[in-house]
């Protein structure tokens, strides 16, 4: 990995969906800071952190965040999820996400794309599964620990009915 500085700026030349969460955490950081009501402030207030973007980039990302905007004033906002239901937005994320399901005892390996292992791990969280004891994510796998053995048969069929054919 190779380190590029400069007055004030950092950046790690790193893989493109390490730069792309890095880049995204970046902006939900900036936005629960400060309000930004334009690509062009936030693509400032990001090259000042020492990360360029494009606004094609910023509107990629944007969009993939389920960034709106405030109607008061108009700067970016997360979208509040307690209006729909935690079960519904797991289903929503496995049917997105999840890619296959592998149990070994009381344990469950879920694999997703790259990058795309953190989004459904919170939303196992969120959706507090009886089954579930608890989740692990990286960057496209989750170990979820299960209560016991045939909790964990029971929650793979539930995954898998989420996930359809």
């Amino acid at each position: 990995m190779k380190l590029v500085s400069g007055p004030g700026r950092w950046c790690r030349l790193i893989g493109a969906a390490r730069m792309k969460r890095f880049r995204q955490s970046a902006i939900l950081d900036l936005i629960d800071g400060e309000d930004i009501a334009s690509q062009d402030v936030l693509r400032r207030r990001l090259r000042a952190r020492g990360i360029d973007a494009t606004q094609a980039t910023l509107s990629r990302d944007i969009k993939e965040l389920g960034l709106v905007k405030r109607s008061s004033d108009g700067a970016y906002q997360r979208v509040v999820e307690t209006a729909i239901p935690p079960s519904d937005v797991l289903r929503r994320a496995i049917v997105a996400y999840l890619r296959r399901v592998d149990r070994v005892q009381q344990f469950l390996v879920l694999k997703t794309d790259a990058g795309q292992a953190q989004p459904l791990a919170v939303a196992i969280d969120r959706a507090s599964l009886a089954e579930v004891v608890g989740t692990i994510g990286g960057d496209d796998t989750i170990l979820v620990i299960a209560r016991d053995v045939r909790r964990a048969a029971s929650l793979v069929k539930r995954l898998e009915t989420y996930a359809g054919p």
